[in-house]
């Protein structure tokens, strides 16, 4: 429970930042919508459900970096202009780093939810995240042209952020999916990994 406080209060204080100092309200307000019921679905869940430290540690990274990227909006992040001088990028890179935490960062809270919550087996809660994450790729991706073609079209450029790039939701679906399928194999081999420790601990 103590680092669940802890990593609240840090998830809040950067959301109250990137509030205080975005540099496009509308946009804010529109990137944060689906912050806001996914922070209000695990407030009100928390009694029947509760995910372990690790779980909330990778959704809170995950949070943080999508509430970051709404403070300047994805396409004009600071950090996303300084990792395109680094890797030498054609456009801030910004949103592939927050698409591919996507994936990377919330396998786990998926798997573990479809493993102790939904109580699937061990098989089909390491693939089913993946497909999750997959899905909800392509539906956000719907989300955002319903967003920037029928319900708010003045923002709809920012919110988009392709930069002229035209296969830019297939690429952040795309980003999200390579995520999820590192994430399962990093996870894999260390539970593989654990377990044949575990099992030699056993048998000394």
């Amino acid at each position: 429970m103590r680092w669940l406080v802890i990593f609240s209060v840090f998830f809040f204080a950067v959301w109250a930042d990137s509030f205080i100092g975005t540099t496009d309200i509308a946009n804010w307000r529109i990137e944060n919508t689906l912050t806001a019921i996914t922070v209000l679905c695990l407030i009100f869940t928390f009694k029947w459900y509760r995910f372990s430290t690790s779980s909330y540690f990778l959704i809170c990274a995950f949070l943080c970096l999508h509430v970051y990227g709404s403070k300047y909006t994805y396409a004009e992040n600071p950090f996303g202009y300084w990792l395109q001088d680094i890797l030498q990028t054609s456009r801030n890179p910004y949103d592939r780093l927050v698409h591919t935490s996507f994936g990377l960062l919330l396998y786990y809270p998926f798997y573990e939810i479809l493993l102790n919550g939904l109580k699937l087996r061990k098989r089909e809660a390491l693939i089913i995240p993946v497909l999750i994450v997959l899905s909800a790729s392509a539906i956000y991706e719907m989300i955002e042209w319903l967003v920037a073609d029928k319900f708010f079209v003045e923002q709809g450029i920012s919110y988009l952020g392709t930069q002229g790039d035209v296969w830019d939701s297939q690429e952040d679906m795309f980003v999200a999916f390579i995520g999820s399928l590192l994430a399962a194999l990093i996870f894999y081999v260390y539970r593989l990994s654990f377990g044949k420790r575990a099992h030699k601990m056993l048998k000394s």
